[in-house]
């Protein structure tokens, strides 16, 4: 997840240009990233770098409907593998042919035993501020992976907004200083 210095994923009109800007002009290395519908981002070395040991260990995405509907469904297929929403409805014209996109309309738990075993060996990323919060507060988060953009938002969507169990204790984090950004990754501690 992209967020701002001040905590927020987007602001008030679910906006996240500021919070995203570091992939498309912090720097001139181009990273590519895969899936059905790649993007080309222009980024500094260090969050090239990062992006690059990241991006393969993704083997799939658990998202929630909102940011689905933000990311206009990614065409249909998400660049870090199959990408599960977790919804209540599924949305009109979907499933669709060819799309890795799978709606899960009976839970959390479900989605997550199905985004994990679509990525196999490799990780579930999550995107979305409600889903983090809701993986948080069950226990089933990991690792919290942040990218903070030089950027205070003010307002918006905070994406820990609704912990319950805190504090949340968290490891050492591992830290990446970019241009614009700094890429923070701490492992989730179990009580």
């Amino acid at each position: 997840m992209s967020m701002s210095l001040d905590g927020y994923v987007a602001d008030l009109d679910d906006g996240v240009t500021e919070v995203f800007d570091w992939y498309f002009n912090s720097g001139d290395v181009e990273f590519h990233g895969g899936g059905a519908n790649p993007m080309t981002f222009k980024v500094s070395g260090p969050s090239a770098e990062h992006l690059r040991l990241l991006w393969p260990e993704l083997g799939a995405v658990l998202t929630g409907r909102r940011t689905f509907d933000k990311a206009q469904g990614w065409g249909g297929n998400h660049a870090w593998g199959p990408a599960f929403v977790l919804t209540h409805n599924i949305p009109a014209g979907w499933p669709r042919p060819n799309s890795t996109v799978h709606f899960v309309t009976d839970g959390l738990e479900s989605a997550v035993k199905q985004a994990k075993a679509a990525a196999g060996a490799k990780s579930v990323g999550v995107h979305g501020a409600d889903t983090i919060q809701q993986l948080l507060n069950a226990g089933l988060l990991d690792e919290i992976s942040v990218d903070i953009a030089a950027v205070l938002l003010g307002s918006g969507i905070r994406l820990f907004d609704h912990l319950t169990g805190t504090p949340a204790v968290l490891g050492n984090a591992t830290v990446v200083a970019g241009v614009g950004v700094t890429h923070l990754r701490y492992p989730v501690r179990r009580a």
